[in-house]
């Protein structure tokens, strides 16, 4: 596929097809994280490991909470989709390679480092939203999973403005097409 450029003194062009495959591999990744994390949700519901007409069934007693589990699936399925979108959509943005480079990192820290300590707090029964606790339970897991939070918060707000960067110059480019 060629490159098409877009210049005003910075050449700029569609994102690579390894990084927007990149991109649309972690997010079926995450996509399988949510469905293996479903099936230890389902599980804990039923107390017990049965798969019907199998002949298994084992008792099982697997902390967390619905909201946790729920959570935790939810954002894995949220965040495989966002990175499965930005693979697609990869080709209306017109960026660096610096910057294509920065929008692939701060997706991939964003959906992994937003979901793994969701998936985390069910587990743990912490929130990660405050350190300390907050109003919520004070343990060091609780602490550990509010520092994880951090990158993730920081890559969200770099990964929306690079977009917003490349749609940008991408809508310019093809202003008169």
């Amino acid at each position: 596929m060629a490159d098409t450029t877009y210049t005003d003194s910075v050449e700029r062009s569609v994102m690579t097809e390894r990084r927007r495959a990149l991109l649309f591999f972690n997010g079926f990744g995450l996509f399988a994280v949510a469905c293996l994390f479903g099936w230890v949700w389902f599980f804990h519901l039923l107390g017990e490991i049965v798969l019907w007409p199998l002949p298994i069934q084992i008792e099982v007693d697997i902390p967390g909470d619905s909201r946790a589990f729920r959570m935790g699936h939810m954002e894995a399925i949220t965040q495989g989709l966002m990175l499965m979108g930005l693979g697609f959509g990869g080709r209306y943005l017109r960026l660096t390679d610096r910057m294509q480079t920065v929008l692939l990192w701060s997706s991939l820290i964003t959906a992994w480092l937003f979901t793994l300590p969701a998936m985390a707090n069910t587990f743990f029964g912490t929130r990660g939203l405050a350190f300390g606790g907050g109003p919520f339970k004070q343990s060091l897991a609780n602490d550990v999973i509010y520092l994880f939070g951090w990158p993730p918060v920081m890559a969200v707000h770099i990964m929306l403005a690079v977009i917003a960067i490349g749609a940008l110059a991408y809508l310019k480019e093809t202003k008169n097409a």
